[in-house]
Protein backbone atom coordinates (compact mmCIF):
# COMPACT_ATOMS: atom_id res chain seq x y z
CA UNK A 1 0.00 0.00 0.00
CA UNK A 2 1.24 3.33 -1.40
CA UNK A 3 1.48 6.05 1.80
CA UNK A 4 1.86 9.79 1.73
CA UNK A 5 2.17 11.65 4.81
CA UNK A 6 1.17 15.41 5.55
CA UNK A 7 3.30 17.37 7.90
CA UNK A 8 6.30 14.73 8.00
CA UNK A 9 8.90 17.33 9.81
CA UNK A 10 6.57 17.58 13.04
CA UNK A 11 6.75 14.99 15.93
CA UNK A 12 3.97 13.09 14.79
CA UNK A 13 4.98 12.96 11.38
CA UNK A 14 8.45 11.67 12.24
CA UNK A 15 6.89 8.73 14.36
CA UNK A 16 4.71 8.08 11.48
CA UNK A 17 7.98 7.82 9.40
CA UNK A 18 9.94 5.66 11.86
CA UNK A 19 6.76 3.04 12.06
CA UNK A 20 6.06 2.70 8.66
CA UNK A 21 9.54 2.25 7.66
CA UNK A 22 9.70 -1.09 8.86
CA UNK A 23 5.72 -1.86 8.12
CA UNK A 24 5.19 -4.89 5.91
CA UNK A 25 2.17 -3.59 3.73
CA UNK A 26 2.38 0.15 4.01
CA UNK A 27 5.37 1.73 1.83
CA UNK A 28 6.25 5.43 2.74
CA UNK A 29 5.97 7.06 -1.19
CA UNK A 30 5.50 10.44 -0.51
CA UNK A 31 6.33 13.10 1.64
CA UNK A 32 4.34 16.51 1.42
CA UNK A 33 5.00 20.12 3.20
CA UNK A 34 3.05 23.18 2.62
CA UNK A 35 6.15 25.36 2.55
CA UNK A 36 9.35 23.23 2.64
CA UNK A 37 9.41 21.58 -0.93
CA UNK A 38 12.38 20.18 -2.57
CA UNK A 39 13.84 19.78 1.08
CA UNK A 40 15.42 16.56 2.56
CA UNK A 41 13.42 15.23 5.28
CA UNK A 42 16.98 14.33 6.74
CA UNK A 43 17.62 18.10 6.73
CA UNK A 44 14.90 18.05 9.17
CA UNK A 45 15.92 15.34 11.29
CA UNK A 46 19.25 14.48 10.98
CA UNK A 47 18.32 10.83 12.59
CA UNK A 48 17.05 9.93 9.38
CA UNK A 49 20.09 10.34 7.35
CA UNK A 50 20.60 7.31 5.09
CA UNK A 51 17.09 5.86 5.97
CA UNK A 52 14.51 7.95 4.32
CA UNK A 53 15.79 10.05 0.65
CA UNK A 54 12.87 11.75 -0.17
CA UNK A 55 12.31 14.92 -0.66
CA UNK A 56 9.43 17.12 0.55
CA UNK A 57 6.35 17.62 -2.02
CA UNK A 58 4.63 20.32 -3.23
CA UNK A 59 0.77 19.44 -2.01
CA UNK A 60 -1.36 18.86 -4.80
CA UNK A 61 -4.69 16.74 -4.09
CA UNK A 62 -4.97 16.03 -7.88
CA UNK A 63 -0.93 14.03 -7.89
CA UNK A 64 -1.16 12.89 -4.21
CA UNK A 65 -4.90 10.54 -5.21
CA UNK A 66 -2.79 9.19 -8.25
CA UNK A 67 0.30 8.22 -6.12
CA UNK A 68 -0.91 7.34 -3.21
CA UNK A 69 -3.52 4.52 -1.24
CA UNK A 70 -3.65 6.43 1.93
CA UNK A 71 -2.75 9.84 3.10
CA UNK A 72 -1.88 10.77 6.99
CA UNK A 73 -2.47 14.21 7.66
CA UNK A 74 -0.15 15.17 10.77
CA UNK A 75 -1.07 18.52 10.77
CA UNK A 76 -2.21 21.30 13.11
CA UNK A 77 -5.64 22.22 13.90
CA UNK A 78 -7.29 24.26 11.23
CA UNK A 79 -5.04 22.47 8.26
CA UNK A 80 -6.69 19.49 8.10
CA UNK A 81 -10.15 20.77 7.57
CA UNK A 82 -9.36 23.04 4.32
CA UNK A 83 -7.17 19.78 3.02
CA UNK A 84 -9.09 16.52 4.16
CA UNK A 85 -11.99 17.29 1.76
CA UNK A 86 -10.17 18.31 -1.00
CA UNK A 87 -8.39 14.96 -0.70
CA UNK A 88 -11.65 13.19 -0.26
CA UNK A 89 -13.03 14.41 -3.35
CA UNK A 90 -10.39 13.01 -5.27
CA UNK A 91 -11.07 9.55 -3.74
CA UNK A 92 -8.27 9.41 -1.01
CA UNK A 93 -8.52 7.42 2.01
CA UNK A 94 -7.60 9.81 4.52
CA UNK A 95 -6.51 9.27 8.50
CA UNK A 96 -6.50 12.74 10.30
CA UNK A 97 -4.81 12.97 13.31
CA UNK A 98 -5.68 16.82 14.06
CA UNK A 99 -8.27 17.49 16.48
CA UNK A 100 -10.77 19.09 13.14
CA UNK A 101 -12.83 16.18 12.62
CA UNK A 102 -13.26 14.62 16.07
CA UNK A 103 -16.53 16.67 17.12
CA UNK A 104 -19.76 15.96 15.44
CA UNK A 105 -20.99 19.54 17.11
CA UNK A 106 -19.85 22.02 14.76
CA UNK A 107 -20.62 24.82 17.26
CA UNK A 108 -18.30 22.96 20.33
CA UNK A 109 -15.39 23.10 17.90
CA UNK A 110 -15.37 26.41 17.02
CA UNK A 111 -15.91 27.24 20.95
CA UNK A 112 -13.08 24.79 21.83
CA UNK A 113 -10.77 25.39 18.88
CA UNK A 114 -11.57 29.35 18.23
CA UNK A 115 -10.92 28.35 14.51
CA UNK A 116 -14.19 28.48 12.08
CA UNK A 117 -15.39 24.84 11.77
CA UNK A 118 -15.21 22.41 8.42
CA UNK A 119 -18.69 21.29 6.44
CA UNK A 120 -20.78 19.37 8.36
CA UNK A 121 -20.58 16.57 5.43
CA UNK A 122 -17.14 15.99 6.02
CA UNK A 123 -17.65 15.79 10.10
CA UNK A 124 -20.46 13.09 9.72
CA UNK A 125 -18.21 10.84 7.57
CA UNK A 126 -15.37 10.78 9.77
CA UNK A 127 -15.03 7.62 11.87
CA UNK A 128 -13.81 8.66 15.17
CA UNK A 129 -12.05 5.78 16.54
CA UNK A 130 -10.30 4.50 19.44
CA UNK A 131 -9.87 0.73 17.87
CA UNK A 132 -9.95 -1.19 21.27
CA UNK A 133 -13.41 0.79 21.56
CA UNK A 134 -15.18 1.01 18.39
CA UNK A 135 -12.88 -1.17 15.82
CA UNK A 136 -16.33 -2.46 13.67
CA UNK A 137 -16.83 0.66 12.04
CA UNK A 138 -13.01 1.33 10.48
CA UNK A 139 -12.95 -2.15 8.63
CA UNK A 140 -13.24 -0.61 5.24
CA UNK A 141 -13.78 3.18 6.35
CA UNK A 142 -12.49 6.20 4.08
CA UNK A 143 -11.72 8.84 6.65
CA UNK A 144 -10.49 8.14 9.67
CA UNK A 145 -10.38 10.92 12.78
CA UNK A 146 -7.65 9.73 14.73
CA UNK A 147 -8.35 10.74 18.80
CA UNK A 148 -6.36 13.14 20.60
CA UNK A 149 -3.38 12.24 23.30
CA UNK A 150 -5.66 12.86 26.36
CA UNK A 151 -8.58 11.39 25.25
CA UNK A 152 -7.24 8.16 24.28
CA UNK A 153 -5.81 7.33 27.96
CA UNK A 154 -8.80 8.67 29.34
CA UNK A 155 -11.14 7.58 27.63
CA UNK A 156 -9.62 3.62 27.76
CA UNK A 157 -9.23 4.20 31.19
CA UNK A 158 -13.01 4.83 31.93
CA UNK A 159 -14.38 2.63 29.07
CA UNK A 160 -14.87 -0.43 31.42
CA UNK A 161 -16.65 1.46 34.67
CA UNK A 162 -18.68 3.58 32.35
CA UNK A 163 -20.18 1.22 30.09
CA UNK A 164 -20.66 -0.92 33.00
CA UNK A 165 -22.70 2.11 34.48
CA UNK A 166 -20.52 1.97 37.44
CA UNK A 167 -19.43 5.86 38.25
CA UNK A 168 -21.71 8.02 39.67
CA UNK A 169 -23.38 11.10 37.74
CA UNK A 170 -20.66 13.98 38.15
CA UNK A 171 -18.26 12.25 39.87
CA UNK A 172 -15.35 11.89 37.27
CA UNK A 173 -12.02 14.22 37.71
CA UNK A 174 -9.47 13.05 35.83
CA UNK A 175 -6.02 15.06 36.41
CA UNK A 176 -3.28 14.47 33.62
CA UNK A 177 0.03 15.25 33.10
CA UNK A 178 2.44 15.07 29.48
CA UNK A 179 5.72 15.69 28.19
CA UNK A 180 6.40 19.00 26.62
CA UNK A 181 6.39 16.91 22.79
CA UNK A 182 2.67 17.27 22.97
CA UNK A 183 3.32 20.69 22.21
CA UNK A 184 4.67 20.02 18.73
CA UNK A 185 8.00 21.53 17.95
CA UNK A 186 7.74 25.43 17.48
CA UNK A 187 9.09 26.42 20.17
CA UNK A 188 7.19 29.01 22.78
CA UNK A 189 8.11 30.56 25.65
CA UNK A 190 6.03 27.94 28.12
CA UNK A 191 8.35 25.22 26.74
CA UNK A 192 11.53 26.76 26.59
CA UNK A 193 14.27 24.61 28.69
CA UNK A 194 14.86 27.45 31.21
CA UNK A 195 10.97 27.87 31.87
CA UNK A 196 10.46 24.07 31.95
CA UNK A 197 13.43 22.33 33.85
CA UNK A 198 12.47 21.74 37.69
CA UNK A 199 9.20 23.10 37.04
CA UNK A 200 5.60 21.70 37.14
CA UNK A 201 2.61 23.60 35.62
CA UNK A 202 -0.81 23.78 34.98
CA UNK A 203 -2.23 24.63 31.70
CA UNK A 204 -5.41 25.67 29.60
CA UNK A 205 -7.90 24.99 32.93
CA UNK A 206 -11.43 24.40 32.66
CA UNK A 207 -10.68 25.08 28.90
CA UNK A 208 -8.39 22.02 27.15
CA UNK A 209 -9.67 21.51 23.43
CA UNK A 210 -10.34 17.90 24.73
CA UNK A 211 -12.94 18.48 27.02
CA UNK A 212 -15.69 18.45 24.39
CA UNK A 213 -13.74 14.85 22.47
CA UNK A 214 -13.63 13.10 26.03
CA UNK A 215 -17.46 13.99 26.96
CA UNK A 216 -19.03 13.42 23.48
CA UNK A 217 -17.61 9.63 24.18
CA UNK A 218 -18.50 9.27 27.37
CA UNK A 219 -21.88 10.10 26.57
CA UNK A 220 -22.31 7.63 23.84
CA UNK A 221 -21.16 5.32 26.81
CA UNK A 222 -24.08 6.99 29.08
CA UNK A 223 -22.28 9.00 31.35
CA UNK A 224 -24.28 12.34 30.49
CA UNK A 225 -22.44 14.81 32.95
CA UNK A 226 -19.93 17.25 32.59
CA UNK A 227 -16.19 16.31 33.98
CA UNK A 228 -13.69 17.98 35.54
CA UNK A 229 -10.12 17.55 33.43
CA UNK A 230 -6.72 19.73 34.34
CA UNK A 231 -3.75 19.14 32.36
CA UNK A 232 -0.11 19.75 33.74
CA UNK A 233 3.12 20.44 31.87
CA UNK A 234 6.18 18.24 33.47
CA UNK A 235 9.58 18.42 32.46
CA UNK A 236 9.93 15.45 30.27
CA UNK A 237 9.81 14.94 26.57
CA UNK A 238 7.24 12.88 26.39
CA UNK A 239 4.50 10.19 27.81
CA UNK A 240 0.97 11.20 29.63
CA UNK A 241 -0.04 10.10 32.94
CA UNK A 242 -3.77 10.17 33.46
CA UNK A 243 -5.08 9.60 36.92
CA UNK A 244 -9.03 9.56 37.36
CA UNK A 245 -11.24 9.45 40.04
CA UNK A 246 -14.72 8.59 40.14
CA UNK A 247 -17.50 7.60 43.35
CA UNK A 248 -18.16 3.95 42.26
CA UNK A 249 -21.36 1.74 42.58
CA UNK A 250 -20.95 0.63 46.57
CA UNK A 251 -21.33 -2.86 45.77
CA UNK A 252 -18.24 -2.82 43.96
CA UNK A 253 -14.84 -4.52 45.45
CA UNK A 254 -11.96 -3.86 44.29
CA UNK A 255 -11.33 -7.40 43.03
CA UNK A 256 -14.39 -7.49 40.59
CA UNK A 257 -13.01 -4.21 39.87
CA UNK A 258 -9.66 -5.40 38.86
CA UNK A 259 -11.63 -8.66 37.44
CA UNK A 260 -13.90 -6.31 35.01
CA UNK A 261 -10.74 -4.50 33.46
CA UNK A 262 -9.25 -7.70 32.39
CA UNK A 263 -12.23 -9.30 30.91
CA UNK A 264 -12.67 -5.75 29.01
CA UNK A 265 -9.58 -5.82 27.65
CA UNK A 266 -8.53 -9.86 27.63
CA UNK A 267 -8.67 -9.88 23.74
CA UNK A 268 -6.58 -6.15 23.26
CA UNK A 269 -3.11 -6.29 23.03
CA UNK A 270 -2.33 -2.92 23.26
CA UNK A 271 -3.54 -2.88 26.45
CA UNK A 272 -2.25 -3.85 29.88
CA UNK A 273 -3.98 -4.10 32.74
CA UNK A 274 -1.23 -4.16 35.69
CA UNK A 275 -1.98 -6.65 38.80
CA UNK A 276 -3.84 -5.33 42.10
CA UNK A 277 -1.55 -2.83 43.93
CA UNK A 278 0.73 -1.96 41.00
CA UNK A 279 0.75 0.83 38.69
CA UNK A 280 2.47 1.95 35.54
CA UNK A 281 4.23 4.49 34.89
CA UNK A 282 5.10 6.44 31.29
CA UNK A 283 8.71 5.21 31.00
CA UNK A 284 7.56 1.64 30.61
CA UNK A 285 5.39 2.44 27.57
CA UNK A 286 7.32 4.57 26.08
CA UNK A 287 8.04 4.63 22.39
CA UNK A 288 5.52 2.11 22.34
CA UNK A 289 1.75 1.50 21.01
CA UNK A 290 0.52 0.28 24.43
CA UNK A 291 -1.71 2.19 27.03
CA UNK A 292 -0.93 0.41 30.66
CA UNK A 293 -3.66 0.67 33.24
CA UNK A 294 -4.00 0.42 37.10
CA UNK A 295 -7.26 0.21 39.17
CA UNK A 296 -7.56 0.74 43.23
CA UNK A 297 -10.71 1.18 44.93
CA UNK A 298 -10.57 3.23 48.31
CA UNK A 299 -13.29 1.17 50.38
CA UNK A 300 -13.01 4.49 53.10
CA UNK A 301 -14.27 7.33 50.67
CA UNK A 302 -15.98 5.15 48.28
CA UNK A 303 -14.04 6.55 44.85
CA UNK A 304 -12.17 4.48 42.40
CA UNK A 305 -8.84 5.97 41.19
CA UNK A 306 -7.79 4.68 37.67
CA UNK A 307 -4.03 5.15 36.29
CA UNK A 308 -3.57 5.18 32.50
CA UNK A 309 -0.12 5.77 30.52
CA UNK A 310 0.58 6.01 27.18
CA UNK A 311 3.11 7.85 25.19
CA UNK A 312 1.56 10.90 23.47
CA UNK A 313 3.63 10.42 20.01
CA UNK A 314 2.33 6.91 19.80
CA UNK A 315 -0.69 5.34 21.11
CA UNK A 316 -1.97 9.41 21.26
CA UNK A 317 -1.37 9.73 17.83
CA UNK A 318 1.01 8.12 15.22
CA UNK A 319 1.01 4.40 16.22
CA UNK A 320 -2.68 4.31 16.90
CA UNK A 321 -3.10 6.37 13.33
CA UNK A 322 -1.36 2.88 12.31
CA UNK A 323 -3.29 0.55 14.05
CA UNK A 324 -6.23 1.91 12.50
CA UNK A 325 -4.77 1.86 9.31
CA UNK A 326 -4.51 -1.45 9.43
CA UNK A 327 -8.10 -2.52 10.50
CA UNK A 328 -9.43 0.00 7.53
CA UNK A 329 -6.91 -2.45 4.75
CA UNK A 330 -8.35 -5.28 6.49
CA UNK A 331 -4.88 -6.24 8.25
CA UNK A 332 -3.89 -7.92 11.77
CA UNK A 333 -4.45 -4.18 14.14
CA UNK A 334 -1.09 -5.50 15.55
CA UNK A 335 1.14 -5.83 11.99
CA UNK A 336 4.05 -3.44 12.52
CA UNK A 337 3.18 -2.05 16.12
CA UNK A 338 4.20 -5.01 18.24
CA UNK A 339 7.47 -3.70 19.18
CA UNK A 340 8.21 -3.54 22.56
CA UNK A 341 8.87 -0.03 24.76
CA UNK A 342 11.64 2.11 24.84
CA UNK A 343 13.33 0.92 28.36
CA UNK A 344 15.49 2.54 30.20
Amino acid sequence: MKVGIVGATGYGGAELLRILGSHPEFAITSLYTSSQQGNLIEQHYPHLTGIFPQKLEEINPVEMAKHTDLIFLATPSGVSSELAPKLLEKGCTVIDLSGDFRLKNLENYETWYNKPAPLQKWVNQAVYSIPELNRTEVKGAKFISNPGCYPTATLLGLAPVIKENLLAEGSVIIDAKSGVSGAGRSASLGTIYSELNENLKIYKVNQHQHIPEIEQTLQQFGYQSPITFQTHLVPMTRGIMTTIYGTIDSSMTEERLWNLYQEFYEDKIFVRVRRLGTFPTTKEVLGSNFCDIGVALDNRTGRVTIVSVIDNLMKGAASQAVQNANIMFGFDESLGLTFSPVYP
